[in-house]
């Protein structure tokens, strides 16, 4: 499935266009024409125009732009974002210069997003903190179960005086029939990501975010994933677009990810920015002479 068929950002004449017609007060921000990010990135790569497929991929080298193209076209189409994204006064001003084209589509679908390596990352801590809260109602509860316990060894019962202390009865009845872990359990009830790596809790946040019927912009979704589950990464996403009619802009270094199935890969680090074939990226080139210089070192 498609949704977004193209989108253009501003050439070289409208940049300088928007110099000579510079705006004061953005001017009384003390941002010289050397700071006016996003300008002055995209003109100088030829990269004005770009068509989408099903799946296309932006890759280039640390500082080619391929997040602040992604950031771009998220901002233009009002995507959803769980992180805060921080940009500069020009920012808005260079949306203004920009244009996209749906398909035929007058909006695009409920559910479309972009997921940033900071969504993710906030995501880890969040867990990280639940986590840490869970370990510390576990060894209260330990306590409990070990004061009880200590109790009952030392001859120590309680007594059922009102009505008022019926539910400490059945609570003390309940620590008579159980073990330590069962309680405990019980009580701190589970989480899907308690005792998952930071990898695992990744990719199923991709996993859990992405639904069906959507577009999804996916900014180096690699981050804190092992080569396995970028592999599985890449699965996902085609049988999302396969059956569940989603639409994929990713960047990424990853040539798993690159790999995926009928993808429209665009190369960054080119100029003017062309479309490539995944096997032509110079990252990919240099995993393959690696291993063909270590090829020996394989056994069969």
């Amino acid at each position: 499935m498609q949704y977004l068929e193209s989108f253009t950002f501003p050439r070289a004449s409208a940049e300088e266009a928007y110099y000579l017609s510079y705006p004061p007060e953005l001017e009384m921000a003390c941002y010289g024409h050397e700071t006016v990010y996003p300008f002055k990135v995209f003109p100088q790569k030829g990269f004005s125009h770009v068509t989408f497929a099903p799946i296309t991929i932006l890759c280039g080298s640390n500082g080619s732009g391929k997040s602040t193209a992604l950031n771009v076209i998220a901002e233009k189409l009002s995507l959803t974002r769980a992180a805060p994204f921080n940009h500069t006064p020009f920012f808005r001003e260079y949306l203004k210069l920009c244009d996209y084209r749906l398909t035929f589509r007058r909006r695009l679908p409920e559910g479309s997003r972009i997921i940033t390596s900071d969504d993710v990352f906030d995501f880890l801590l969040d867990i990280r903190t639940i986590n840490k809260g869970i370990a510390g109602r576990r060894e209260a509860l330990f306590d409990e179960y070990d004061a009880y316990r200590r109790e009952r060894s030392e001859g120590r019962t309680f007594l059922l005086r009102s009505m008022e202390d019926y539910d400490e009865l059945k609570y003390r009845n309940e620590l008579k029939r159980t073990t330590k872990s069962a309680y405990t359990a019980k009580r701190l009830g589970t989480t899907e990501l308690a005792g998952m790596s930071n990898g695992e809790s990744a990719y199923r946040y991709f996993t859990t975010r992405i639904t069906e019927n959507a577009l999804y912009l996916l900014d180096e979704p690699e981050n804190s994933l092992s080569v396995k589950l970028q592999d599985e990464l890449r699965q996902f996403i085609e049988e999302a677009v396969r059956f569940y009619h989603c639409q994929f802009i990713i960047s990424t270094h990853s040539p798993f990810l690159l790999a995926a199935r009928d993808a429209k890969v665009y190369d960054l680090d080119t100029t003017p920015v062309r479309e490539v074939h995944w096997t032509e990226i110079e990252n990919v080139r240099r995993y393959h002479d690696f291993f063909k210089r270590h090829k020996a070192l394989f056994k069969e």
